[in-house]
């Protein structure tokens, strides 16, 4: 197991103690604290686990792993986690008897969520439980989630020996799990969900951070399908980006449309019109009942129609924001910029 950390001395500690409670234990946990300016090391070193401390890295978490992972290469299996993330008991076995049952699955994400308090959590925790039901029902994922998830030994080698690569994990895409899935894919492994593996994750507590999140992984997704090409594996990748742009075009449609008829003094109530938020909040009610561990507040978030119509507004922005940054060919440290939208020191190699 590979556990890439920067900055994370307030989850460290219970991240390794659910690795420690496994029912299936990993015959290896290493703790990759890299750069970082706070007790993440030490407090990973008070656990029986490997703690490979690294220095700035200019390629961050994919060199952290690429690192680790010349030490764990003969492994038939490597779970990568995120050091804020908390995996159940029966995490380990269940990656493993999944792969035994099916030698074509090359990987398997877990089902992450977030139990935070707050507006802004709860709002991604549906969003992240909507995603994870579409990759159950489609039976297949196109992201094998880096917070926590369970690659083939046999398909990491094998994407790491192609194109001279230092490792699995690719330096020039900032979304690294969405390019080693696909290129996992690429060799004829299927990439699922798992059905029985749940993982406690952070979320973004400011809507900063989720800003700096956000754009990090929709400029990276782009940029990595210009590089992908449309063909089989990413079509759908694709049509995802054209309804986002089309949610995109759609509301800056709707902002003229009232601009015009207020300025026009056209306005008029037309009682059908309640007919759209009304439909929305249905589908919102309907989402709800796939949130896991929902409560009341959850149901109320959801009836409540304008906290989850201002979270497509801010996704419709940072969609935007995200091609036009793409398109004009600006280059931005992505990494950092999240970090120190969360509030984390950056470091530089």
């Amino acid at each position: 197991m590979l556990i890439p950390a920067h900055d994370e001395a307030g989850s460290i500690a219970d991240t390794i103690r659910a690795v420690l409670a496994q029912t299936r234990l990993a015959d290896r946990v290493i703790v990759i604290p890299n750069g970082c300016t706070d007790d993440t090391a030490t407090i990973a070193r008070s656990f029986p686990v490997e703690v490979m401390e690294l220095p700035a890295l200019p390629h961050r978490k994919s060199q952290a792993l690429n690192t680790a992972w010349e030490q764990v290469q003969e492994y038939d299996m490597i779970v990568c986690l995120d050091a804020d993330t908390i995996l159940p008991p029966n995490a380990i076995q269940d990656w493993v008897e999944e792969m035994e049952r099916n030698p074509t699955v090359g990987g398997s994400s877990s089902k992450f969520t977030m139990q935070q308090p707050g507006i802004l959590s709860r709002l991604q925790k549906a969003e992240f439980a909507t995603w994870t039901q579409s990759s159950l029902d489609n039976g297949f994922t196109t992201v094998l989630a880096g917070t926590g998830c369970a690659v083939r030994g046999e398909a990491l080698r094998r994407v790491a020996d192609r194109d001279d690569r230092e490792g699995p994990w690719c330096y020039t895409s900032a979304t690294e799990d969405f390019e080693l899935t696909h290129r996992v894919r690429e060799l004829g492994y299927a990439c699922q969900v798992s059905p029985s593996v749940r993982a406690y994750t952070d979320s973004m507590r400011t809507v900063r951070a989720l800003w700096g999140q956000r754009i990090k992984w929709q400029v990276g997704t782009v940029e990595d399908l210009l590089a992908f090409g449309l063909n089989r594996l990413t079509w759908r990748d694709w049509a995802q980006q054209a309804m986002c742009l089309f949610n995109v075009f759609s509301k800056a449609f709707l902002v003229w449309f009232w601009a015009y008829l207020t300025v026009t003094g056209q306005i008029t109530f037309i009682w059908f019109w309640w007919v759209f938020p009304l439909l929305f909040v249905g589908m919102e009610y309907i989402r709800y009942r796939s949130i896991p561990h929902r409560d009341k507040k959850d149901l109320a978030i959801a009836l409540s129609f304008f906290p989850n119509e201002a979270f497509q507004w801010m996704r419709a922005a940072w969609v935007a924001a995200s091609w036009v940054t793409v398109l004009s060919g600006r280059k931005r440290d992505l990494w950092a910029a999240q970090a120190k939208a969360e509030g984390h020191t950056v470091t530089t190699a």
